[in-house]
C-alpha cells in the first residue's frame, strides 16, 4: 500500500525542513558526500556518481532487498562491480522522519523509499528538486521503454510525476467465479447495469453476488469510487482535490447511491458491514460467493490450493463495467505501484544510470520468476512455472495503457477515514447518498 502520510506530518526540527528547501539550490551540482568525485557525471545525466549504489528501503519489504541482490550477483553484476549495491533500512512508519534528516544533512542515498506527499511537486522533495524524473532519466539511458505504460500513468497519477519505480503494481478489479458464471449462462458484465442483472441472476440462484469486508470499509467505497470514475470520467477525484467538482454533484452522489441500492439488493450477503477480509476471501475461495471486487494481491490467496477450493482454473478477473453515458471506459483500471522508490538527481550519474537501466530491463523477470511478484516493468525473457492466474494478470498489466486510482487516494487523512466510518451507514441505510457525500465534502473543504 501506498503510505499516505500528510505532508510535513512528521518533522524531524523545524531546521531539517528549512535546510532541505536549501537544498534546492546545490541539487543539480557539486560533489555530494561519500561521492567518489571522480567520476562526472556525463551527457545530460544531472548527478555525479557515489562510491556505492546505496538502496534505502523498509524493514517491511525484504522481497525488493531480495530480488535487488540477486540482480547484483547475476544480470546486473557488470553495474554492481562498478557501483556495489549497498543496503540501508528504516521501520516504514519512520521513513518521512528518516528521509527528512537525511535531506536536510544533504545525505539521501541513490536510491530511497519516501513517503508520498514528500514526491510530489509541491511535496518537501519535489519542492527542493530532490527527487529525479525517472522518464528523462531513463530516456537518456536508453532503459524507458522496459516500464509498463500502465506503471507510468498510474505512478504520474499517484504522484503528479514519475519520481517512483514500479517495484510492485496492483491491479484491482472483480474476481469471479467462472464455474458459476458458466452454471448460470452469465458472460463478464459490460455495463453497470448488466452486473446489476448478473448480481440478481446470482442470488436468485442461491449464491452471494459479492464478498466484501466490509468491516474495512474501503471494500465498499472502493465499488462506489469506481462507479464514480466510470461515471465522471478519471479525473473525477482530482477535480474533488483542485475544487473543480464537489462530492455533492449529481454524478458523484449518483454513486453513493448506486452502492447502497446493492446493499439493499442483498449483493454483499448478512451482516457484511462486519466481515472481516480473511472471511470475505474465504466466502469467494469456497464457492459460496461468486465476485469479489479487490486487488491482485490476491493471487497469494488464489494461489494457495489450501484456501482455493474452487480451483485456480475457475478464477477469473475482470475490470469494473462502464457506466452507460458515463465519461470513463472500461479500459480504465484502478492500479497503485507501492510505496514511493525515488532517487536522489545529485547522485545520479552514469553509473548509477547504468544500475537503473539494468533494474528497467532485468527486475520484471527476475521478480515474477523467483517470488512471484508482480511489477511495473517489462517480463524480458521467459518465466516458468508460474501459476496461470498470475501470468494472466502480468500481461493484462501489460496490455493496459491508461489507469486511475482508487476513491480515497487523493482524499486527505480525516477524510479518507470519514469515508470508511460512514460508509457502514451509507450501505445500512442509515444514511442517505446525499448525507454521505455532504459530510464528506464538508471534511475536504475542511481539511484539503
Amino acid at each position: 500500500m501506498n503510505i499516505r502520510s500528510q505532508r510535513r506530518s512528521m518533522i524531524v526540527t523545524g531546521l531539517a525542513l528549512a535546510s532541505i528547501a536549501s537544498l534546492a539550490a546545490c541539487a543539480a551540482g557539486g560533489t555530494a558526500p561519500g561521492s567518489s568525485g571522480g567520476d562526472e557525471a556525463s551527457g545530460s545525466f544531472p548527478g555525479t556518481d557515489p562510491e556505492n549504489f546505496t538502496v534505502l528501503t523498509a524493514n517491511e519489504n525484504p522481497t525488493l532487498e531480495a530480488q535487488l541482490d540477486a540482480l547484483a550477483a547475476d544480470q546486473c553484476k557488470a553495474e554492481n562491480e562498478a557501483l556495489p549495491l549497498v543496503h540501508e533500512k528504516t521501520a516504514q512508519a519512520d521513513t518521512v522522519q528518516k528521509v527528512t534528516l537525511l535531506a536536510s544533512q544533504d545525505a539521501l542515498p541513490a536510491h530511497f523509499i519516501a513517503g508520498t506527499a514528500m514526491v510530489r511537486p509541491d511535496g518537501d522533495l519535489g519542492v527542493a528538486d530532490l527527487v529525479l524524473d525517472y522518464e528523462e532519466f531513463l530516456t537518456e539511458a536508453g532503459a524507458w521503454d522496459n516500464i509498463l505504460p500502465a506503471a507510468s500513468s498510474t505512478v504520474n497519477n499517484v504522484y503528479g510525476q514519475m519520481v517512483s519505480l514500479p517495484y510492485q503494481y496492483n491491479l484491482e478489479g472483480i474476481w469471479y467465479n467462472k464455474a458459476i458464471f458458466e452454471e448460470l449462462g452469465l458472460d463478464e458484465p459490460q455495463t453497470f447495469d448488466e452486473l446489476v442483472e448478473a448480481g440478481e441472476e446470482l442470488a436468485g440462484a442461491g449464491y452471494q453476488p459479492f464478498a466484501q469486508a466490509g468491516s474495512q470499509g474501503w471494500p465498499l467505497t472502493r465499488l462506489m469510487g469506481m462507479y464514480i470514475f466510470r461515471n465522471v470520467g478519471p479525473e473525477a477525484m482530482a477535480d474533488i482535490r483542485d475544487g473543480k467538482a464537489k462530492l455533492t454533484d449529481d454524478e458523484y452522489v449518483a454513486g453513493a447511491a448506486a452502492l447502497q441500492d446493492m446493499a439493499e439488493a442483498g449483493f454483499f450477503g448478512d451482516g457484511f458491514s462486519s466481515v472481516e477480509p480473511d472471511a470475505a476471501t474465504a466466502a469467494f475461495l469456497t464457492g459460496k460467493a461468486a465476485m469479489k471486487y479487490d486487488g491482485t494481491w490476491l493471487l497469494s490467496n488464489i494461489n494457495d490450493e489450501e484456501q482455493n477450493q474452487i480451483g485456480a482454473e475457475n478464477v477469473g478477473f475482470m475490470p469494473f463495467p462502464a457506466v452507460e453515458g458515463g465519461e470513463g471506459t472500461i479500459d480504465q483500471w484502478p492500479a497503485n505501484a507501492g510505496t514511493a522508490m525515488a532517487a536522489n538527481p545529485k547522485l545520479a550519474g552514469p553509473k548509477v544510470a547504468d544500475w537503473f537501466s539494468c533494474i528497467a530491463e532485468n527486475y520484471g523477470q527476475q521478480a515474477l520468476q523467483d517470488a512471484g511478484v508482480l511489477s511495473g516493468f517489462k517480463v524480458n525473457g521467459e518465466v516458468t512455472d508460474v501459476p496461470e492466474t498470475t501470468a494472466f494478470v502480468q500481461d493484462k498489466i501489460s496490455e493496459i495503457t491508461e489507469t486511475v486510482l482508487w476513491f480515497e487516494a487523493l482524499l486527505d487523512a480525516k477524510s479518507n477515514s470519514l469515508a470508511s466510518t460512514n460508509v457502514t451507514l451509507l450501505t445500512t441505510g442509515q444514511m442517505t447518498p446525499e448525507q454521505y457525500m455532504a459530510d464528506l465534502q464538508a471534511s475536504v473543504e475542511a481539511n484539503g
